[in-house]
């Protein structure tokens, strides 16, 4: 049976009692790198092949709505966060801030998912690289107190996300193998929500 099809039927027996989610996952990602090629192709099959519910800003915001307001209720709203690493993801703040809170969210429940799009857990964890330059100039900007607070704080989680276990694009076989394997992982983090779906339904 089909994903889709599958979690129709487990959204007819949902416990009660089950965590109720506006989205099953938020995409965390650097427009410049990967909008218009993985991150596209990875949200065509969660979405629109796989009907898993997928938050991705500029196909969800409305117009005229603030963005700094609105991407943080929606990590809250997000079951699974999946964290797309790429090479200029550390140059943008916002992506910064949005691990922030993508890592206070869901850190504790096991639920974040990264993608080392190019990159290696290494260089990302310890600013190397591309991670490097782009905290040099952070540090560059940050005069106040609260500014190098902040710097402080993007390169801990980048630490604590590069441990986590995730996908390493670099050395997969192919862009469709990793997402493939990403979505049958958002599928069972999903379907584990749903815990009277009988077996024999799969």
């Amino acid at each position: 049976m089909a994903l889709s099809t599958q979690r129709a039927s487990a959204s007819c027996v949902l416990n009660e009692s089950a965590p109720r989610w506006k989205y099953d996952v938020f995409l965390s990602f650097r427009g410049v790198d990967t909008r218009k090629g993985f991150v596209s192709h990875l949200y065509h099959e969660l979405c629109n092949r796989q009907g898993i519910t997928t938050f991705m800003d500029d196909r969800e915001l409305e117009g005229g709505t603030s963005i700094p307001s609105e991407l943080p209720s929606a990590i809250y709203k997000s079951q699974i966060a999946i964290v797309v690493l790429s090479p200029n993801y550390a140059s943008s703040k916002w992506c910064l801030k949005e691990l922030t809170t993508i890592l206070k969210c869901m850190e504790a429940r096991n639920s974040i998912l990264p993608v080392f799009y190019e990159t290696d857990p290494s260089d990302v964890g310890n600013q190397r690289g591309c991670f490097g330059e782009a905290f040099s100039k952070h540090e560059e900007n940050s005069s106040s107190t609260e500014d190098k607070e902040k710097v402080v704080q993007w390169k801990a989680d980048l630490k604590k996300v590069s441990k986590i276990c995730g996908w390493h694009y670099k050395l997969s076989k192919s862009e469709s193998e990793i997402i493939q394997q990403l979505v049958k992982s958002v599928w069972r983090k999903v379907q584990a929500t749903f815990p009277l779906l009988d077996p024999s339904q799969e």
